[in-house]
């Protein structure tokens, strides 16, 4: 994980504390998702490459859910139900974290910006790039 000026180390977990990890975050930019899914989580995305994500525990732990074109991977954690990570549809190369799963009372440290995701489609191209 390579550490810049604005950058900082997350640790984060599911509300059990089965599934653990940790997150390297450069951009304190988060989408607040109105999609049937993630409203209904109140999942917080922070959108990070790979490299920049490691599961600590709990891999036995995930379940995962797709619907629609399948291609998401909604994982949470069969124990408590939580959802502190998934692969995105839109950045199949990314992690996108739950900013609500990581340690401490970090929310405000993140500008919070509204993603219309119930017309998904339309509006892709203004997340595309992290």
């Amino acid at each position: 994980m390579n550490l810049t000026e604005s950058s900082q180390i997350y640790q984060g977990s599911c509300h059990c504390g089965k599934v653990q990890f940790q997150v390297l975050v450069t951009n304190h930019r988060a989408r607040d998702c109105n999609c049937s899914i993630c409203y209904k989580k109140g999942f917080i995305h922070c959108i990070v490459p790979l490299e920049h994500f490691s599961l600590h525990q709990g891999e036995e732990a995930l379940s995962t859910y797709t619907f629609n074109t399948q291609i998401a991977k909604h994982t949470f954690c069969s124990h408590c139900g939580i959802h502190p990570f998934y692969y995105p549809r839109s950045h199949p190369d990314c992690i996108d974290v739950n900013v609500r799963c990581l340690t401490g009372n970090v929310l405000s440290n993140f500008v919070i910006e509204p993603f219309d995701g119930q017309n998904w489609e339309d509006n892709i191209e203004q997340i595309r790039f992290l």
